[in-house]
């Protein structure tokens, strides 16, 4: 009776564990893949700003995507983000961001992921992230934060350098 109930829990784990295992490992297998998919359209969407490429550029966007620029005051909408960078996109100078390092993080779903780069800008070294969603088979940045990326010890100088532009927003944003 021993011999046979412990044959039956082995069958029964091998039976469990094995598809569980393989499970996980195509799971992992499905991030990896969506990962280099996410990499592609980011890499895609800095491309088309260096090669000043509008309709690339923006067509990489979910049409209700959001852009937080560096600047306190740029929360675009795709349609304002737009209409700011035309100009540069048709002088053909918009921007040249470099990818440096990367993490990306895939949602359970599969159809939405996250991520936060080091850039390697005009401006010096930068940071995005942001989120991207799946949208007619394709992956497309539904969210981007642009920050400038500032060295603890200069915190002090540029706070110093921004006082009047805050106290002068805060109390604009205060006063709404």
């Amino acid at each position: 009776m021993k011999n046979s109930a412990l044959k039956f829990l082995f069958v029964f784990a091998f039976l469990t564990v094995l598809p569980l295992h393989a499970q996980v490992k195509d799971s992992e297998k499905n991030k990896t893949a969506i990962s280099e998919r996410v990499s592609e359209t980011l890499d895609s969407w800095h491309l088309a700003a260096a090669d000043t490429e509008f309709e690339t550029y923006f067509g990489l966007m979910t049409n209700d995507a959001i852009f937080i620029g560096t600047d306190a005051t740029e929360n675009w909408t795709a349609e304002e983000f737009k209409k700011f960078a035309k100009p540069y996109f048709d002088s053909g100078k918009a921007w040249n961001f470099t990818s440096i390092q990367r993490n990306i993080y895939v949602h359970q779903n599969s159809k939405i992921a996250w991520f936060d780069e080091l850039l390697d800008t005009q401006m010096g070294i930068c940071r995005g992230s942001g989120v991207v969603a799946k949208e007619d088979g394709k992956w497309k940045i539904h969210h981007y934060v642009l920050s400038i990326a500032v060295p603890n010890e200069n915190v002090d100088e540029l706070t110093s350098l921004k006082v009047q532009f805050d106290k002068n927003l805060i109390s604009e944003l205060k006063n709404k």
